[in-house]
């Protein structure tokens, strides 16, 4: 087998101590001290166990079964006699066992020299008295940073020599003498099983201690062999429980494919630690120092370190982890690089000398120090998130005997351990959450300083946006490897525990901003929220003041943090959303027999098959568990074929758990029989060919599509194409058309390149500006007059005024004086109001100097002001701000608005780095709304005014518009969590490449940056209940969303083309209570078992192109292009329209088509003609009533709603651009009731929201989505 084969719990069990050779040789003087003697290897079992015995044409099978890495291992044992057999030399056979360690066919990262260090880290000494058993625990990392794991235990052994001969004073007497030596048993894991691989190492010591010395080798053997075959259960919510005399062993599954095995007590940290230690320690982690573990305990060092490595997920620690040396290791601490090593408390003082600036972390003193002072100088973590953390980590329950205060003794062992891990569940899930708050709270605004196309993260802006005090900690973490990785997840935009607490968390505040383009500016909530916490509340520029004191700002109010109780209900990430069950293995065989251990898997198998039988289809999750298992055994099991038919039900339940590199190396390993026995079954056949296609593509991906860069100033003259790049990697602006019209007004006058000194000074004045806007001290009278998601994002120099003294400010939605003086609010004048702006100029002794007059709709007199040499650039940004809003109100479409502020800002930049008599021409360049007004008539037909509510644009974070493909709308579901809007309507869009995004259809803010649904176009979406969202694919796939989790863990493969619609049929019968309907382009219609995906019927329609299907009084009317086909549920056509004679040179053909219930029609609509034909369905003789629409160039989508027809059109325009209308018709008069002017491209598709609102998508020119009432 492959190195990529099935993995089971045991990779490798060595045992460790003195050979007899050895023992033989030592002093027995009892006055001496009894030396360290050398310890080696004494036996290495790993699978496979077992090989199949010898074929009748005597050829022996290669094939061993067992879940293995490797193919073929061999025992140490019998490796090291055949070595010293042969060496002829009575002095080699005292040799250490490790000498032949480089000849041994063992698991590659396993490290034979060095583990009889780490088995026995103190040294080994014959004893004259027993000591207790211990255990400890190791970790292993080869060279590419693959860990495992291994738990050591160590148990002693008398030894007693009956022909030992003692001297004494010349004489000679005969005397048996006891002495004791100690044996370490090492199970190595690819996981880390710890207290699974405890119990499991207890019982085997149980049987060796009343078994005989020469079974030994044996019974270790055996227990290998038994662990060789138990697999690893698969993510999700299934444990595998075995039994191991006398105890009940259980293997958790880890909780998501993405996160660790958590087999561990994660209180223990907290056991040994305050709070405030365990935020230095994982703050000393963060920062990648260089970490010395100490305790008298070996066992603590491993499990405490590995806790803080859980602890920091989903950062991983990407340096040397060696959290047990040896007495032999301590040189390892010179290292020059980061580590986090552990040792012995004895060698305290000697790797405090060795080394400055260590991180010396004592777990039985629970303290942190640095190896150069007794304190830790390190930055801490923010404020913030530590004052959280602190408060949660006190209100945990980690004392497990206050949980047995109330109960009765139990007497059943396995009963008290079941006990004990259920308890041990919700500590470890409780923490869980603490500790991924934590970081969420450290690193939860650092994806807005990401740059997706360009994979740049923008460290100098995201530290600008920190508090000072926060400044020295991000400065640290920001530079190492582990942030790196971090922020390669976050590009890949990885859908993770942290990903989801994170968008939990978020404020409305932040959804609302991520909905808008405007450059980042603290608003009136920020900075109200700023000045309110003690530490910041005194402002560095009035802070001398004592009036300031007594700003109403400065009251604090106790933070007011929820319970652990609610914080778990809110947000358990960690846990599984369902119970959890177990899976018993059957008891193990004779493992050492191949026929008994063949008859085992068989046994396993057929347990497996009856427990999927007994599922509820409508289990997937735990469905797709038993499935993923049984492919495991199936695999070892030699049975190819069937491993790959289990897998290949995974898309159909869970596909979040597909192991792709299994199935590939699985596939290849496929003999030439049963690979064309596989592809005679066409599900497995399809899998075979998505897996190639999916290995071309992983080939062909570029080498450096996983790296991040940071954001560098250009030192060379930029063309268009590398300006782009730059200021879209800068963060300022991503639209593309307004980054060509900021590179026109920066190359006013010169070649059309910009040069890097003018780059530079833009980029410095844009961020100054941003930084001067988060020292703007506003005083509470000014804050109380502002709205909470309002900025400041300009301030003028001291002017005079019509109002008095003072500065210009300019928000989003007004201008308003700051009087001087006595600091005070004077409204200028909201955007909306302003009539008029025009610059004039006032006189001032002999001169004049220009002045800026406004002319509002609220008042008689204008307002002006002297703002003398800023008085263009005022002029220029106001008109445009005012442009913007006009636009915004007349097309209920805030974007504009955000626009309009860029682009005054981009004003104010320009006119601030070139500092030329051009500057205000140059800034001119950037006038985009206040130029349109001349242009394109700001003023939208009444009817569309009043019926357009609200517009939303789903490509805000992109460079260009996407189109809207489909949306959907999904209710709000009583009895669903609240947390992140879980129970409030939603809106699903889906875009360009697969993408979807989802809003909240109560506030339209983005609940969900991006789900991916496969990498191509997307026809169709039906909601078919609370689990299951379908969408049909270009690729011929059927996604399966769950839009609790947001997640696409489902595929139905079975269509071959793309997939065109999706229709729902509830039906009553006993087997299915839901039916929904599929179809694909070449004329394929599926009919499917909704709740376990099975296919119950297939059938194919004739027809050009099949392109939608709806359910009507129990038939499937079909619809194509040339014809609408009635047919029955078993495939044969009942009706049949073709289109109407005046269309039948028509290239189009029929788009779309309605039924209505009520009235018994059919309404379609054609791709290049603007009319609609009505049919009655009870007679389709009867003459057909056409409607048609005017200024329609084809109708592309339409829905129902009320009693009211909505038509989706391609419009036509006097300048020959597509625009997107949308008609309304009453279906009674037959009649256009309304003529909406939509979009500035064609209307993509409709749906409705209850019947109150509809919703339009836009084609790719104007990639909106428009949001309009119902009458």
């Amino acid at each position: 087998m492959a190195d990529n084969g099935p993995s089971g719990l045991l990779e490798a069990c060595v045992v460790v101590g003195v050979s007899n050779d050895c023992l033989k040789e030592l002093s027995l003087d009892r006055e001496k001290e009894l030396p360290l003697v050398d310890v080696e290897v004494l036996q290495v079992h790993a699978p496979p166990f077992v090989t199949k015995e010898s074929s009748s044409n005597g050829l022996e099978q290669a094939y061993a079964p067992a879940f293995s890495r490797v193919q073929k291992r061999r025992s140490f044992k019998k490796k090291r006699e055949r070595a010293t057999s042969t060496a002829g030399d009575s002095a080699k056979t005292n040799k250490s066992a490790v000498a032949y360690s480089d000849d041994l066919s063992v698991p590659q990262n396993i490290d034979l020299i060095a583990l009889p260090q780490l088995c026995f880290p103190d040294g080994l000494r014959i004893t004259n008295e027993s000591k207790e058993d211990s255990y400890h625990f190791l970790v292993f990392t080869d060279v590419f940073g693959n860990q495992t794991h291994g738990v050591v235990a160590q148990y002693c052994k008398s030894i007693q020599y009956q022909d030992n001969v003692i001297h004494q004073n010349s004489h000679q007497s005969f005397k048996p003498q006891r002495l004791y030596t100690t044996y370490s048993i090492c199970v190595i894991s690819k996981y880390p099983y710890y207290n699974a691989l405890r119990d499991c190492l207890s019982c085997v010591l149980l049987q060796l201690k009343t078994g005989r010395i020469s079974e030994f080798e044996e019974q270790v053997k055996e227990f290998s062999a038994k662990l060789a075959l138990v697999p690893i259960p698969p993510p999700g919510p299934m444990h595998v429980v075995f039994n191991l005399k006398p105890l009940q062993i259980e293997l958790p599954a880890r909780v998501e494919a993405d996160q660790p095995v958590v087999d561990l007590n994660l209180h223990l940290p907290f056991l040994c630690f305050k709070p405030k230690q365990i935020l230095q320690i994982i703050s000393s982690i963060l920062m990648e120092q260089r970490i010395v573990f100490l305790s008298t305990d070996w066992a603590k060092l491993t499990l405490v370190a590995e806790c803080f490595m859980i602890f920091i997920h989903p950062l991983c620690w990407q340096h040397p982890f060696v959290p047990v040396l040896s007495r032999q290791m301590l040189d390892f601490i010179m290292a020059p690089t980061a580590y986090l090593m552990g040792c012995h408390t004895y060698h305290f003082e000697e790797v405090a000398e060795e080394m400055e600036d260590l991180v010396l972390i004592d777990i039985d003193q629970g303290t942190v120090s640095s190896s150069s002072s007794d304190t830790l100088k390190l930055p801490e973590v923010p404020l913030t998130a530590k004052d959280l953390f602190i408060y949660r980590a006190k209100e945990l329950q980690l004392h497990y005997d206050l949980d047995l205060c109330h109960l009765g003794t139990c007497t059943n062992l396995n009963e008290l351990r079941t006990h004990r891990r259920r308890w041990q569940h919700k500590v470890n899930t409780m923490i869980l959450n603490v500790t991924m708050e934590l970081i969420v709270n450290i690193f939860s605004e650092v994806c807005e300083f990401l740059n997706y196309e360009h994979r740049v993260f923008n460290s100098e802006e995201f530290l600008r946006s920190r508090e000072a005090n926060n400044h020295a900690f991000y400065k640290k973490v920001l530079d190492t490897h582990i942030f790196h990785s971090f922020l390669r997840d976050r590009l890949n935009r990885k859908n993770d525990a942290f990903n989801r607490m994170e968008l939990n968390n978020r404020s409305e505040t932040r959804r609302l901003r991520a909905m808008t383009e405007s450059p980042r500016r603290p608003t009136v909530e920020e900075t109200n929220r700023k000045f309110s916490r003690p530490e910041t509340g005194l402002n560095k520029r009035l802070g001398m003041s004592m009036p300031n004191l007594a700003d109403s700002r400065l009251l604090t109010v106790p933070v007011r943090y929820t319970s652990m109780s609610t914080m778990l209900s809110q947000c358990a990430l960690w846990s599984p959303s369902r119970p959890i069950k177990t899976f018993k293995l059957p008891d193990f065989p004779p493992p050492l027999a191949y026929h008994y251990v063949q008859n085992y898997y068989t046994d396993l198998i057929n347990q497996l098959s009856r427990t999927i039988s007994m599922v509820n289809p409508d289990d997937s999750a735990l469905l797709a568990r038993y499935y993923y298992l049984r492919g495991q055994v199936n695999y070892v099991a030699g049975r190819l074929v069937d491993a790959l038919g289990d897998f290949q039900s995974l898309y159909k339940t869970d596909m979040d758990i597909f192991p792709a590199k299994l199935v590939n190396t699985l596939v290849e390993s496929l003999p030439a029989e049963e690979r064309k026995s596989a592809e005679r079954r066409t599900e497995l056949k399809r899998l075979i060919s998505c897996l190639k296609r999916d290995n071309e593509r992983e080939r062909s991906r570029p080498l450096d599509g996983d790296t991040v860069k940071r954001f560098k100033l250009p030192k060379k003259h930029l063309h268009m194409d590398d300006f782009v790049r730059h200021i879209q990697e800068s963060g300022i602006v991503k639209d593309l058309s307004t980054i060509q019209r900021l590179f026109e007004a920066l190359t006013v006058g010169q070649q059309k390149q910009v040069d890097p000194d003018i780059f530079r000074f833009f980029y410095n004045f844009w961020k100054e500006t941003e930084v001067a806007a988060q020292d703007v001290d506003l005083p509470a009278i000014v804050l109380e007059h502002l709205e909470t998601n309002e900025c400041v994002y300009k301030l003028s120099s001291s002017v005079k005024t019509s109002h008095g003294v003072g500065k210009i400010a300019m928000t989003q939605r007004r201008l308003f004086l700051l009087t001087e003086g006595r600091p005070g609010y004077a409204e200028i004048t909201k955007f909306r109001d302003i009539e008029e702006v025009k610059i004039s100029s006032a006189p001032f002794l002999l001169l004049r100097i220009p002045s800026l007059k406004i002319k509002t709709s609220l008042r008689k007199e204008s307002f002006e002001a002297n703002l003398k040499s800023e008085c263009d650039l005022w002029h220029l940004m106001i008109k445009e701000m005012w442009a913007g809003r006009k636009m915004a109100d007349e097309h209920k479409d805030p974007q504009f608005m955000e626009q309009a502020l860029t682009n005054a800002l981009l004003m104010d930049a320009v006119v601030g780095s070139l500092q030329t008599q051009k500057a205000i021409y140059a800034a001119s360049k950037l006038a985009y709304f206040d130029k349109m007004k001349f242009e394109v008539p700001m003023m939208v037909p009444k009817t569309t005014s009043e019926t357009l509510k609200h517009k939303i644009n789903p490509s805000l974070d992109l460079t260009s518009p996407q189109a809207v493909d489909v949306l959907l709308y999904m209710p709000g579901h009583l009895g669903v969590s609240d947390l992140n809007g879980g129970g409030n309507p939603k809106l699903w869009c889906a875009m360009s490449d697969g993408k979807m995004l989802v809003f909240d259809a109560t506030s339209w803010s983005m609940q969900q940056n991006s789900v991916q649904v496969g990498t191509s176009r997307l026809n169709c979406m039906l909601a078919v209940n609370q689990q299951q969202l379908w969408i049909g694919s270009q690729d011929s796939f059927i996604y399966i969303v769950n839009p609790c989790s947001m997640s696409c863990n489902k595929q139905l493969t079975e269509h071959r083309v793309e997939v065109t619609g999706l229709a729902l049929e509830e039906r009553t019968d006993k087997y299915s209570q839901m039916v929904a309907y599929s179809c694909s382009a070449e004329g394929t219609v599926i009919v499917w078992d909704v709740s376990s995906l099975q296919v119950k019927r297939q059938f194919r329609i004739s027809c050009d192109r099949l392109q939608s299907i709806q359910i009507h009084n129990g038939m499937l009317w079909c619809g194509s292009h040339d014809c609408l086909i009635e047919v029955h549920r078993n495939g044969t056509v009942h009706r049949k329209i073709s289109l109407p004679d005046h269309l039948l040179s028509s290239p189009g053909g029929f788009s779309s088509f309605l039924l209505f219930n009520e009235s018994e029609q059919l309404w379609a609509g054609f791709a290049d003609a603007g009319e609609l034909c009505v049919w009655h369905c009870r007679d389709l003789t009867r003459p057909i009533n056409r409607i048609q629409l005017k200024d329609c160039a084809g109708v592309i989508c339409m829905i129902k709603v009320k009693k009211q027809i909505w038509v989706g059109c391609r419009g036509r325009s006097s300048t020959g651009k597509a625009r997107g209308k949308i008609y309304v018709l009453n279906t009674d008069r037959y009649t256009v009731e309304k003529e909406l002017v939509a979009h500035a491209d064609c209307v993509q598709t409709l749906c409705s929201a209850e019947d109150r609102y509809v919703l339009s998508g836009a084609a790719q020119d104007d990639g909106k989505i428009g949001i309009w009432k119902v009458e």
